[in-house]
């Protein structure tokens, strides 16, 4: 199972960050919680395949989370998808989707089957199959909203092939009994118990994606033992009275569900515009509970990297611009001095022979006499201050902000 986080903002983009939505990889199929703005992209940029998706899932009817759905299933429609693909959300999504591409006048050439969840529900398998279940359940929010867990079911245990062949297996079909927990009886009326031959079933990986909501009972329940924890942490504990009133998490409410649901992992995201540096909400979960990481845009968190590594591998980069700083620009032309100081020929110079009884003072040792002594003198006229305070390197901003954005919104 692979986790590649799509975008991680939350309400508005920002230069580096984008609308929410969290791509799971397992065994060739894709399945998409939320769709933000630009989701399809990102799925490209992050080196996933959109023709691999079979199940989408919608939180909430917030903008944020769905505005990238119909150009989704559009461009589908365009790659002339022809198998099913699963859509699941609150009642009124089937609306919502029938009603854009019968304005559009396109008639899809595969089937959207539909689970529309109502708000009344406590707990519901949304999706069950041999290998695995997606679990939903409702969250804490201003507006009806939904936490997913996407389950592995039990693996069979491993047979111990040594033992079984001193005991006489020999068919793959009472191999394949025994795994399947059926004795196993041979010509000689000799029965052979599963129990003897296969270890214990061995639990499969499971995923939790929680975003939109207060603290609530049922997110420590989604989360219950999970091996990766999506949680938002829209807002620092220092505006806890902004994430009550707008249904939202602080990274501290974040670690207190990972800590009570004993999760593995945790990893946060959604994250207000506010903060030019999400490390700072880390930090803030970390104090509660370790590991936490930051949910980085097209950066994959493997449930088993030994063998997940090298399967999905991002294609796009986004490099961090900081205009403020001019220190790039400065290097940038001491370079070019270099560079032409270098294509001069150097004139040799001749030693000089020093005679005997009398030392000669090098140039160098006096410039460095003399460096050293100016530098003394500026450390004294410093008065205690530790130097020349313009020197000190000022905090990178992660995201740059413009005039344009009313960051108390959000």
């Amino acid at each position: 199972m692979i986790i590649v986080p799509l975008g991680v903002a939350s309400a508005t983009p920002t230069a580096t960050r984008h609308l929410s939505s969290i791509a799971v990889w397992r065994e060739g199929s894709v399945f998409l919680f939320d769709c933000g703005e630009n989701a399809q992209m990102r799925m490209l940029q992050g080196g996933l395949k959109r023709s691999q998706i079979d199940y989408i899932f919608i939180s909430h009817f917030d903008t944020d989370h769905y505005s990238g759905l119909i150009g989704l299933l559009s461009t589908l429609q365009l790659q002339r998808r022809d198998r099913p693909i699963t859509l699941v959300g609150p009642t009124g999504i089937k609306d919502f989707v029938e009603w854009n591409f019968e304005f559009s006048n396109i008639s899809l050439s595969y089937e959207i089957e539909y689970v529309e969840v109502e708000e009344d529900f406590e707990e519901e398998r949304v999706v069950d199959t041999d290998d695995y279940y997606v679990e939903a359940r409702p969250l804490n929010h201003t507006k009806f909203c939904i936490g997913y867990r996407l389950q592995e079911k039990d693996l069979p245990g491993k047979v111990d092939a040594d033992k079984a062949e001193k005991l006489g297996i020999s068919e793959d079909w009472q191999y394949k009994d025994l795994k399947a927990g059926k004795d196993v009886e041979l010509e000689d009326g000799t029965v052979v118990k599963s129990a003897d031959i296969v270890g214990h079933p061995r639990p499969g990986d499971s995923f939790a994606y929680i975003t939109d909501t207060k603290y609530c009972p049922n997110s420590v329940k989604l989360a219950k033992n999970t091996n990766v924890l999506i949680h938002e942490a829209t807002f620092s504990d220092s505006l806890s009275d902004k994430a009550e009133e707008t249904g939202h998490s602080t990274a501290k409410d974040a670690a207190r569900v990972a800590n009570e649901a004993k999760t593995k992992l945790l990893v946060i995201t959604h994250f207000s515009a506010r903060y030019t540096n999400e490390y700072v909400l880390l930090r803030e979960a970390r104090d509660d509970f370790f590991p936490t990481w930051v949910a980085t845009e097209l950066r994959p968190i493997f449930t088993d990297p030994a063998h997940e590594k090298g399967i999905i591998k991002p294609k796009v980069y986004i490099k961090e611009i900081n205009r403020g700083n001019n220190n790039n620009s400065n290097k940038n032309k001491g370079s070019k001095r270099k560079k032409r100081s270098s294509g001069k020929k150097k004139r040799r110079m001749r030693k000089r022979k020093n005679s005997p009884g009398k030392k000669r003072r090098s140039r160098k040792s006096s410039k460095k006499r003399s460096g050293k002594s100016r530098s003394s003198n500026n450390n004294n006229n410093s008065g205690g201050n530790g130097g020349d305070n313009s020197k000190e390197r000022k905090p990178k901003q992660i995201t740059p902000r413009t005039p344009f954005d009313d960051f108390d919104r959000f």
